[in-house]
């Protein structure tokens, strides 16, 4: 018999300046966490060839989307030149309900907006790059952005990382396997947290009844 108790999930943001590794540490934790999920949001950019309804985005025309945030719809949202990207509430509420842990890979601002919304069920992991010039580096090697392009970019990273302190938990990230490992840590600690086993008191009363 197995005592293995209910528990409700977690959101667990992960937050980076692009050329951090934040995309390549997702992919590591999906094929390693088996009750992890990736949070899929809605767009109202059109689909790209391969991408699919409610797989990769949930694809909405702008009334649509401004319908959703009048009535409550999204955690989070934002307006990105012109194209509108955010967190339906109802699949994460209902994978949260079921324990399903959920992935968010999203800025500062939407994790802010996420925590506002769900205050109790969000643990953020903030990765820091081990310096600028290996940073500068990473964006310059990919080889498909001008200077220009790359210290635009680099800006845009100084301002992510000032954000740092907002998160949770702290890391950087210069072994990329030492921080996958470090972040599953979190996940696994987030998840025997005291407050998300709503049937914990009865077991434990059934532990010390006489």
């Amino acid at each position: 018999m197995s005592n293995e108790l209910p528990r409700r999930g977690v959101c667990l943001v992960l937050c980076a300046a692009s050329g951090a590794g934040k995309s390549s540490i997702s992919r590591a934790l999906l094929q390693s966490e088996k009750g992890l999920k990736l949070s899929v949001s809605a767009t109202t950019r059109a689909p790209r060839p391969g991408e699919e309804e409610g797989v990769h985005y949930f694809f909405k025309d702008i009334p649509e989307f401004q319908r959703m945030i009048a009535a409550g719809e999204l955690l989070e949202w934002a307006n990105v030149f012109g194209r509108f990207y955010g967190t339906p509430r109802g699949p994460v509420e209902d994978a949260l309900e079921r324990g399903q842990d959920v992935l968010f890979d999203i800025d500062w601002q939407g994790h802010l907006k996420l925590r506002a919304a769900l205050p109790d069920d969000v643990v953020c992991v903030h990765l820091l790059p081990p310096s600028l010039d290996e940073l500068e580096r990473r964006l310059g090697a990919r080889g498909q952005d001008s200077e220009a392009e790359v210290a635009h970019r680099m800006a845009a990273a100084r301002d992510e990382i000032s954000h740092w302190i907002d998160a949770d938990h702290v890391l950087v990230n210069e072994d990329f396997a030492e921080t996958v490992e470090a972040v599953r840590a979190v996940l696994a600690a987030a998840r025997t947290a005291r407050g998300r086993q709503p049937g914990l008191a009865r077991f434990v009363a059934s532990l010390v009844r006489e």
